[in-house]
């Protein structure tokens, strides 16, 4: 079977998973994942207790292109189209006035945590679910962060509801995401390059 036909049937499942307030274990485009829809307060609760996380900490949604940020957002900053477009590796941007999103995913201050996703599987993801997708760590809060699949603790993989069958075995280049905060409505700062 080919490579794209075995996402196409995993991302149909793992959207399935998630159409039913499920949680699933999957490969991002930085390190695996804890996801879920990202509009279910529910599942995405269920995030949180399996990671033993205060729902105070912010999540990161997923997002598969720029034009699905005017969905959760009050404005798309105009500076945004240029920075997603000149930053190669994955960004994760910290935008002001979420809306849309149920307020588990909110920060207290309004903002949510946004990356568009560019690899296969996690498009190939989005485009099943047509709704955006929490993603976070793989680990209990305040243990290490696992890189690669054979690393993260049985207890996670027994949590999520589905565990997506591609990747497993592969190792990747790891590198975390940029991480941007909008501010003053045109202006950023480096949370982490």
């Amino acid at each position: 079977m080919k490579r794209e036909e075995k996402i196409r049937i995993e991302a149909e499942k793992a959207a399935e998973v998630m159409l039913n307030s499920g949680t699933i274990l999957y490969p991002t485009d930085t390190i695996w994942g804890i996801g879920c829809d990202a509009t279910n307060a529910k599942a995405v609760s269920k995030v949180y207790h399996i990671k033993k996380r205060q729902e105070t900490k912010a999540m990161i949604i997923l997002l598969p292109n720029v034009d699905q940020l005017s969905n959760y957002l009050k404005e798309v900053p105009p500076i945004i189209y240029d920075l997603l477009e000149r930053i190669r590796k994955p960004l994760t941007v910290i935008y002001p006035d979420a809306i849309n999103l149920p307020k588990n995913v909110i920060v207290k201050d309004q903002t949510v945590a946004i990356r568009i996703v560019k690899n296969d599987f996690c498009q190939a993801l989005l485009d099943a679910l047509k709704r955006p997708i929490i993603s976070t760590s793989p680990n209990i809060a305040g243990e290490a962060t696992p890189v690669f699949y054979r690393k993260i603790d049985q207890y996670v993989i027994n949590s999520v509801d589905y565990v997506v069958k591609i990747d497993q075995d592969i190792i990747y280049d790891i590198k975390p995401s940029t991480i941007i905060k909008i501010i003053n409505g045109g202006e950023f700062e480096i949370i982490r390059e």
